[in-house]
């Protein structure tokens, strides 16, 4: 008969073990990812500080929120908090473990039926504090011949709830390019992560008028990809 103990899925050396891995891979993929893009960040409209925002992105590819992430302090980038669609990063084991343990993700359901509040994972990420990352257009743009696709409302009902929260426009270059549909790796080409204004607020918007000028603030950064 065996006697030796085995280890059991709450052991904390597994715990201990598996928060290693997350760093590791963490490191490993910032720099990966900076490395094959040559990215720049470009702080235009504000500075890196320790404040609650909400990074609202363009959305070209699935590694458009690494390279955003990347681009802050290791400070901010502790507090923030990438969301992504679970269709797709709770598809197999290793990329549940990148997007939950390794970036402490927020996923969703998009396209949700039901009465289920699909925005109440961001909220409560909100309500702890943190800062997230978010992509209005709700999926990638693939169209060659569209710089934006019109905003979900999502962003809109979020400026509501919580108008204490910094609301700061970023565009990310060239990731159209550097990671195009059906590629497996990032294609070595440079990109550019933009960080605008943070939006003004102003409760006299209704949702059409604050997702028109949210929109075209982030358009507004593209003209910085060449300076």
């Amino acid at each position: 008969m065996n006697n030796t103990p085995s280890s059991s899925p709450t052991d904390p050396s597994d715990h201990a073990i598996s928060k290693q891995l997350a760093r590791f891979l963490s490191f490993c993929v910032r720099r990966g990812a900076r490395s094959l893009t040559g990215a720049r960040s470009l702080w235009v409209g504000c500075q890196p500080e320790q404040k609650q925002r909400i990074y609202f992105a363009n959305h070209n590819s699935h590694i458009d929120f690494i390279l955003l992430w990347s681009s802050l302090p290791k400070e901010i980038r502790q507090k923030t908090r990438p969301v992504a669609a679970s269709d797709y990063w709770l598809k197999d084991g290793f990329r549940r473990f990148l997007i939950q343990d390794t970036f402490s993700g927020i996923t969703i359901v998009r396209n949700a039926a039901g009465s289920a509040d699909p925005l109440a994972a961001i909220k409560e990420a909100l309500d702890q504090g943190d800062s997230i990352i978010f992509f209005p257009e709700g999926t990638r743009n693939l169209s060659d011949d569209t710089e934006l696709l019109d905003f979900k409302s999502g962003l809109y009902h979020l400026s509501l709830q919580y108008p204490h929260v910094e609301f700061v426009p970023v565009w990310i270059s060239n990731l159209k390019r550097v990671m195009p549909k059906g590629v497996l790796m990032p294609l070595p080409l440079l990109s550019t992560v933009i960080f605008g204004e943070p939006l003004p607020h102003n409760s006299d918007w209704n949702k059409a008028e604050f997702l028109s000028f949210a929109k075209q603030r982030l358009l507004d950064l593209k003209g910085h990809e060449l300076k």
